[in-house]
């Protein structure tokens, strides 16, 4: 990968990158809409359907199942 960004810290300390290109190209699997980089929490959040999908080792979890529900 020839990002410049530096890796960021995941919940156990390890770093991840995420490369923006990808993230751009991913919608809400429930609402279809754009979704938010919450980079703090390694989450891409759905205002739309109130979720948030988590960033697991760099690679984003897009199951449902898996997914946050925003309060």
């Amino acid at each position: 990968m020839t990002d410049t960004q530096p890796p960021r810290e995941g919940a156990a300390g390890t770093a991840q990158m995420v490369d923006p290109r990808m993230l751009e190209s991913l919608v809400c699997p429930v609402s279809q809409s754009v979704l938010s980089y919450d980079a703090a929490a390694q989450e891409l959040v759905s205002k739309v359907a109130r979720l948030a999908f988590p960033i697991r080792n760099g690679i984003p979890v897009m199951l449902v199942s898996e997914a946050r529900t925003l309060e």
